[in-house]
Order: structure tokens, then sequence, then C-alpha cells
């Protein structure tokens, strides 16, 4: 299990983590700790549970302290009831270990990638309805959640894995109209690390799962999230970004045209990342017109929809009944909360 945010504390930080974590094990109703600034405890106890997302129970705190003590004592706030605290825990638990069995033999990128699939495939993106979406026990108990809690249940189970994991978070920003912080995870395979927003792909896999970004570099999720408001590993090997690891990701358009056509043929939705060169209007309309080119050549009419900011386009064909070509839908991947 990483514990990322604890390895990157002051001695002073790391006692009172380790106080707060042994007692919300505990369910003391009480802690002790050093004394601490209210920021600086508030960050130890947000960055404890993005280290430990299988503590869901304990949401926030209070504390109290006397003038001249060194100390402060915190009162933390749980979710439940400490009997229902420890059936939610068993059950948690039971399902986290009957899901992962059957892939704990499994190279890394296969754990990586049944992670992925099992949230786009079991869990709904909802805000509204339960309360601990926000929690591990939203996705893998009820089959909802918000980036947040997706965000934890990926880390818990890439830790049954044995697989190395971590929860980042960005910045809101109003100007762009993005009005929450978003939370994905970052992974390691291989020894070298690479970011993976299931909560994005999510939003994305309507029909099919898609992989838009599972293993994406630096420069590429930034192009549509916001800086980290902490600091993680440098992202920096894109060679193992999923299209390019399937051999999705064409830089000639005689490769798309050819693909293109044997869609149209067999009648299936095709997916594919383009990365010769950046993705202008131009290049787009190129692409676009070779995709529709192979749908006349079928008699058939291509449906096509594009996330822009990662260069991935989606169609299929449906049959030609004279009717003009339909718009590209541009994708918005997103948790909901951004608009």
């Amino acid at each position: 299990m990483e514990t990322y945010y604890y390895n990157h504390m002051n001695k002073t930080q790391q006692s009172a983590y380790h106080n707060i974590l042994q007692g919300v094990q505990n369910m003391a109703d009480e802690i002790l700790l050093p004394r601490l600034e209210p920021e600086e405890l508030y960050n130890v106890f947000f960055q404890l549970r993005l280290d430990h997302p299988e503590i869901f129970w304990a949401t926030g705190f209070r504390y109290k302290y006397y003038q001249d003590s060194p100390n402060l004592i915190f009162v933390p706030e749980y979710l439940f009831e400490k009997n229902k605290v420890k059936e939610h825990q068993r059950a948690m638990q039971a399902r986290v270990e009957k899901l992962v069995r059957p892939v704990k033999g499994k190279s890394e990128w296969e754990k990586e990638k049944f992670v992925h699939d099992f949230i786009c495939e079991n869990v709904r993106y909802d805000k509204l309805k339960k309360a601990y979406s926000h929690e591990i026990i939203g996705p893998l108990g009820q089959g909802v959640g918000v980036c947040e809690g997706i965000a934890k249940a990926v880390k818990v189970l890439c830790d049954a894995l044995g697989l190395w994991c971590m929860i980042v978070i960005c910045g809101n920003n109003p100007e762009k109209g993005i009005k929450y912080r978003h939370t994905w995870n970052i992974v390691k395979l291989g020894g070298k690390y690479y970011h993976m927003d299931v909560t994005f792909d999510n939003s994305l896999s309507h029909n099919d799962i898609r992989y838009d970004y599972f293993n994406l570099d630096d420069k590429n999720i930034f192009r549509d999230h916001e800086p980290l408001i902490a600091p993680a590993p440098h992202c920096t090997d894109g060679d193992h970004f999923y299209y390019r690891e399937k051999k999705l990701s064409f830089t000639k358009q005689e490769d798309v045209y050819k693909r293109a056509l044997q869609t149209a043929k067999k009648g299936r939705v095709f997916t594919f990342h383009w990365r010769g060169g950046y993705l202008t209007r131009e290049i787009l309309g190129e692409l676009l017109e070779l995709i529709r080119k192979a749908g006349k050549e079928k008699q058939k009419s291509a449906r096509i929809s594009l996330n822009w900011p990662q260069a991935v386009l989606c169609f299929d064909y449906v049959e030609d009944q004279g009717q003009p070509e339909t718009e590209v839908t541009l994708e918005e991947a997103n948790e909901g909360e951004m608009k």
C-alpha cells in the first residue's frame, strides 16, 4: 500500500498522522496529537484519507487545546455509529477480496485494466443520492460515486492487488466554469508513473469502455485537467498510453482510412487516437472526410464523436438513407460537477 503523502511529511506531521490513523481505526472519541496549526492539521487529516481510502467512516473532525499545552485533542467525526462502521468494514473487505481474486496473479497492466474496467462497467456517476458518494462504500457498495469516491475505490482495489497507486487532486477554475476540484489516480507500472482518470473514461463509456485517460503522461492529462494542488510524481512516459499499447494510435491518414473501411464492413464501433501532429481543424477535417468516404463506399453514413483535447475519435456507421451527414458530436469528458 503506497502512503505517498505520509512519506512527504515532516516528523511532527507524521506523528500526528500516525496517532490519528490509530485512533480512527479504533474508533476513538478523542485522540491526543502534537499541536499543529489549523491548516496544517487539516492537510494532515485530508492527506491521510487519500493514503487510506479504506477509512471511509472518518470524514471530519473538531479539535480543542489548552493555551500553553504542546498538544491538542483531536475529535473525529464518524459517518456512522460504531456498530454500523464495523458492519460496513466487513462488507467492504469481503467485497474487495472477492473482486480482486480472479486477477491476483496477472501482470501490473492487466490488474490496472481490470480496476479501470470494473469501475466503468459497474459505477454510475452520482453526487446527489448517496451521502457517501465521496467514500469507497458509494462505488463499491452502491454502484454510485463522484470522482473522489471513484479515485478512492481505484486505490483500494489497486492496494489489494499490490499495484502502486495514489490519489491526486487538482484545483478548481471558476474562469473556465470549473467549480469543483477533481480527483483521479497515478499508478506505477514497470517503475514508471502514469495518470489514470477513471471518472473521465466512465463519462465517455456509453456503449463500449473508453480508455482516453488510461496511462497518460503529464503533457496530455493537463490538456483538460487543472494543475495539482499537492506535489506528485512526474509522469513522463507516453509510450504506454492505452491506444498506443493497442496499436490504435495513428500517425498516417491512410491507416485511419483502412480501419474505417473495415469498420464500415463489420458494423462495429471504432475508437482511435491521432498523434500525427497536433489535431488542428484542418487535420480534423481531413480525417472526418476519410471516415465519411469509407462509409459511402459501403452505402453507409458515419456517426462520429470527438474528444478533442485528447485527440480521440470514435465512430460507427448506419445505413445511408439519403439524409445529410450528421454533425460531429463533441464529447466533453467530465464528472458532472464541472459544468
